[in-house]
């Protein structure tokens, strides 16, 4: 038997609010890496000395998500998200008065925890509101961290510099932006209010019902390791982006930094959009179709980026946006359909891999471009969505059939 329930809608109201909580929750997090350039030059700060504040947060926001998830699958925590908040709260709080390098390394760290706390358990609410629409769901929840992180550097002009100064960092504004921390409490309060009443039911009702995919345990973990490689293909490619686009359009066409950010925000943009009609098409052509079609389906388009001109490159950078962003929801549906009996311990795995992912390219690719160029960074990493070929070998979760437990 399929193990998706078509017959109900999603319950929109918990979704846009998961969705709502999660831009809070990553445009808080997004506050960090746009303030970079004004700690770096406050604190006088290497460029190593940045990437540890980068590996700090990463670590703390990619190693515990599989603990926190494996510990919610067992002792469900409907107001866990609720103090994973506190946590972030008070990162933020202590980033607006650090005095100190060593200050800012643990107010990152408490936002890193914050966030680990956070996904695992946003991921689980987002499918138990899915009512069968399992990719649709994780698109909405995903495209609202998008859109956070997005207004997050906006937000930071607007509040951190807006007396137009912007060679003048006024670090305890950043106090401001608790009021999204505590607006995003308020979100969570609710949805966890929804959750306790979903388990308790849960609970009443006689018989549990779990669709385990009639497949080997071999298969299933073979499954679960291609899913990962494909994570590690998209997340090192956008790293790629995220860090470094600014300086390779700079450098390559001679434009400045207002104009640079542009071309990103096209990214972004195409990225939320993109994330969205993953989602929609996930559930409507199968999973594994989407997730082939959006790694390896960006393939010829990053291969051709490092060769063409100004205009070209804002055309494919929106294009490579839209195709590479609508994996993640395909994928960790896929992977919580493998695995529905581990769904939070599935939710912060791919996370946490793909934070982790994240934050080890942003790394890895600076040191690279420092000993050969930000253009040759891009030619390199224009063949790491040939990666997505291996989906081919996912089975069709479609096709497959179901045991009721």
């Amino acid at each position: 038997m399929n193990q998706e329930n078509t017959t109900q809608k999603p319950i929109y109201s918990i979704l846009i609010a998961i969705s709502l909580a999660h831009l809070l929750n990553d445009l808080l997090q997004a506050v960090i890496p746009a303030i970079y350039p004004k700690l770096e030059a406050k604190f006088g700060l290497t460029f190593a000395q940045v990437g540890m504040i980068t590996l700090c947060y990463q670590l703390a926001a990619s190693i515990l998500q599989p603990i926190v998830g494996n510990f919610t699958d067992k002792h469900p925590k409907p107001y866990s998200q609720i103090v994973g908040m506190l946590f972030t709260l008070s990162g933020i709080a202590l980033l607006s008065w650090a005095p100190s390098y060593h200050i800012i390394l643990l107010s990152v760290v408490l936002v890193g925890i914050g966030s680990s706390i956070f996904h695992p358990e946003s991921s689980r609410v987002a499918f138990m509101a899915s009512n069968g629409r399992r990719s649709f769901a994780q698109s909405v929840f995903q495209i609202g961290g998008n859109t956070g992180t997005a207004i997050a550097p906006l937000l930071i002009a607007f509040i951190v510099l807006r007396d137009g100064n912007r060679d003048v960092f006024h670090q305890d504004r950043i106090l401001w932006f608790v009021l999204f921390a505590f607006l995003a409490i308020g979100v969570l309060s609710f949805i966890a209010k929804w959750y306790d009443h979903r388990l308790k039911s849960t609970v009443k009702s006689a018989k549990k019902n779990i669709a385990l995919p009639n497949l080997s345990q071999r298969k299933i973990n073979s499954s679960v390791g291609i899913l990962l490689l494909l994570i590690f293909s998209k997340y090192f490619y956008v790293a790629s982006i995220t860090s470094y686009f600014q300086f390779y359009t700079m450098d390559k066409f001679g434009i400045n930094e207002v104009q640079a950010q542009v071309y990103l925000f096209y990214f972004l943009i195409a990225v939320a959009v993109g994330t969205l009609l993953g989602g929609i098409f996930g559930d409507k052509f199968g999973r594994k179709y989407v997730i082939w079609f959006s790694v390896l389906g960006a393939a010829p388009f990053t291969l051709l980026l490092p060769h063409v001109d100004q205009h070209w490159t804002g055309i494919l950078i929106v294009i490579i946006g839209l195709i590479i962003s609508s994996a993640f929801p395909a994928i960790l549906v896929f992977a919580q359909e493998l695995l529905p009996k581990k769904l939070g311990m599935v939710s912060g795995l791919f996370y946490g891999f793909a934070f982790g992912m994240g934050g080890l390219g942003s790394a890895v690719l600076g040191l690279w471009a420092d000993y050969t160029s930000i253009e040759f960074i891009y030619q390199v990493c224009a063949y790491l969505p040939l990666i997505g070929i291996i989906a081919y070998f996912l089975p069709d979760m479609k096709k497959i059939s179901y045991t009721m437990v």
